[in-house]
């Protein structure tokens, strides 16, 4: 039974609070509700009544085989309908709660694309993939178990004792004696649950990020013949998981026995009082099976009580740290001086006295800089330099400290984020690669409507293959395109690596294209056949190259030199050699090293 459909991210309040996930399916909940109340019904009124009717008309032979054929009819009826109920109530609000949990999980994920690298700089992946897995399982459990049992709970007391009260008043007394026991017992217990609870999903998110680490470094483990010491840290942390989880039981697991044991002794007080009371015939032995009855539909109730407590505490917690994510705001963004009316940045890119500082350091110092478009600028310079800062403004990854970036005339504040880096093919250092197809990987950039990269893209996906010198590698490949490239690319050679991440940069054709280093892990003459088929793409767009080798700075347009931040010099690659300074030191010692692989001797 469907009563709502989810709703979109851009349609949900913006309260991050739960109360706004569960709104779109309050008539789900009120339905779920009703046949709680229903199930209580029967469970209270019905049953019990037609089994005490059945017991003291079988003591009094009251009945011939047709009465009793008619009460027992009834009975059947009822426990028929009650379980009917039953089913109901559990999918509808168990239901829900899997459908909320599917809403806030699209929306953290959702959150999480809108955040800025500075927020993944600062939490670790591992507390990460906990909130959206094991804290949402805490949550989801939360929303319908904390329905369902608080329905039961906060109706069926109230039903029953109200029924017990008006039939009979000292037997009604005598269940209600154990309450105030269990109540004090759980206001202790729910204080020491939940800081238990939170130090155990601390730590288990230090063991998934431990684990992440150590899987995605496995070469590197292998490389140093260090898995004793990682087997030797990972049972470290494993068991103080284990403590805390231990500490977790130790308040957690008494609440059931205790429980059981309230029960009991009320089950002891109500034969006793109840036997007192037959003896002296002011009740029915069918009175005294009705509040057996009772007893035992309060059982759940009073069990579910400790249960529900722990499991709201474990659910509250673990919103607080999805939350966490919900809340937290991008430091890059969209604002009040974005113009959503601008579907494209293209142009001159200026930097204006442009500074950067980050944590008291100065990264970069103040420069003014212009980028005419379609010109190619490469930019060199020693390690920690400011290579990757300058260009991340460009990409606002970043905003400077002081001073204005703009594209085209326009601050790239005024620029929506989506189209200014919809109109920027970067391929970085250090690319990264998708546990994906090949032509997924490269075509990761266009329009995904279709599953099928190459039936959509295949054109594209051809032509930046070749120009980045992929396609002969490709076609001796099994699958082709089609060849899974394994987590992060593991498959794939490093040069095959940043081939692929320069294929994916033009394959969106950008109005600006951003090389970060990109054949650092190539040998020259690879370098050299990538350059004759990219050196005419690059002519016809905005190009900045980061590059350390002099064979592919030459080629630019114009060469900026920078070191501790600032750009210290700025000309052609003629210009340049013929003056002192660290691009002429470089040319001459990689044209030495180039000498000595010729001729060792």
């Amino acid at each position: 039974m469907k009563f709502v459909q989810s709703t979109p991210l851009l349609m949900r309040s913006k309260s991050h609070n739960l109360a706004s996930y569960l709104k779109p399916y309050r008539w789900t909940i009120t339905a779920g509700i009703a046949f709680v109340a229903g199930s209580i019904g029967i469970g209270v009124l019905a049953i019990p009544k037609l089994n005490g009717r059945i017991i003291d008309g079988l003591e009094q032979q009251a009945f011939d085989w047709r009465g009793l054929s008619v009460l027992v009819a009834m009975f059947l009826g009822s426990a028929v309908l009650g379980t009917l109920f039953s089913i109901l109530m559990r999918r509808l609000l168990l239901g829900m709660s899997r459908r909320v949990e599917h809403d806030i999980r699209r929306d953290t994920f959702a959150r999480l694309t809108e955040l800025d690298t500075a927020y993944f700089h600062k939490e670790y992946t591992g507390d990460i993939m906990t909130r959206m897995t094991s804290d949402l399982n805490s949550v989801r459990e939360f929303i319908g178990q904390g329905c369902l049992q608080g329905a039961r709970i906060a109706l069926g007391f109230p039903i029953a004792l109200t029924v017990m009260f008006l039939e009979n008043v000292l037997l009604a007394l005598t269940i209600l004696a154990i309450i105030p026991v269990i109540s004090i017992v759980f206001f202790f217990v729910i204080r020491m649950v939940r800081s238990r609870y939170d130090a155990v999903q601390e730590q288990f998110s230090v063991i998934t990020t431990y684990c992440q680490e150590m899987f995605g470094g496995f070469r590197t483990i292998k490389g140093f013949g260090i898995e004793t010491r990682a087997r030797s840290r990972f049972r470290m942390l494993n068991e103080e998981f284990i403590r805390r989880n231990m500490a977790l039981t130790r308040i957690e697991e008494p609440v059931w026995p205790f429980m059981m044991l309230m029960f009991g002794v009320s089950t002891l007080l109500l034969l006793l009082v109840g036997g007192t009371l037959i003896i002296r015939e002011r009740i029915t032995i069918g009175t005294l099976i009705e509040f057996n009855y009772y007893m035992f539909f309060l059982q759940w109730p009073m069990l579910a009580l400790g249960w529900t407590s722990n499991m709201i505490q474990r659910g509250l917690a673990s919103w607080k740290r999805i939350r966490a994510i919900m809340d937290a705001e991008p430091n890059i963004k969209d604002g009040a001086m974005t113009d959503p009316s601008i579907d494209q940045a293209d142009g001159d890119i200026v930097f204006n006295d442009v500074s950067l500082h980050i944590d008291g350091a100065d990264l970069l110092h103040p420069f003014s800089l212009t980028i005419p478009r379609g010109q190619c600028v490469a930019i060199t310079g020693p390690t920690g330099s400011g290579k990757t800062l300058l260009v991340s403004l460009i990409m606002r990854l970043m905003d400077p400290t002081s001073g204005q970036v703009s594209i085209g005339g326009r601050d790239l504040r005024t620029i929506p984020l989506k189209t200014l880096r919809q109109s920027i093919g970067v391929a970085p250092q250090e690319p990264f690669l998708f546990s994906d197809t090949l032509a997924n990987n490269i075509a990761f950039g266009l329009p995904a409507e279709n599953p099928d990269s190459m039936a959509m893209h295949g054109e594209k996906i051809n032509w930046a293959s070749t120009v980045a010198h992929l396609h002969e590698d490709v076609e001796g490949f099994p699958r082709k395109y089609e060849t899974l490239v394994g987590e992060r690319g593991v498959t794939l050679s490093g040069g095959q690596r940043q081939r692929t991440a320069i294929g994916r940069a033009l394959a969106v054709q950008p109005n600006i294209l951003i090389l970060d280093d990109v054949f650092s892990a190539v040998d020259t003459q690879t370098e050299a056949a990538i350059l004759r088929q990219l050196l005419p793409v690059l002519r016809g767009r905005t190009s900045i190259l980061i590059s350390h080798r002099v064979s592919t700075l030459k080629h630019a347009d114009r060469i900026l030199v920078m070191e501790d931040g600032r750009i210290v010099e700025d000309g052609t690659h003629g210009e340049l050699v013929r003056q002192d300074g660290y691009y002429r030191e470089l040319d001459e010692m990689q044209r030495l090293e180039a000498r000595l692989e010729e001729d060792p001797a």
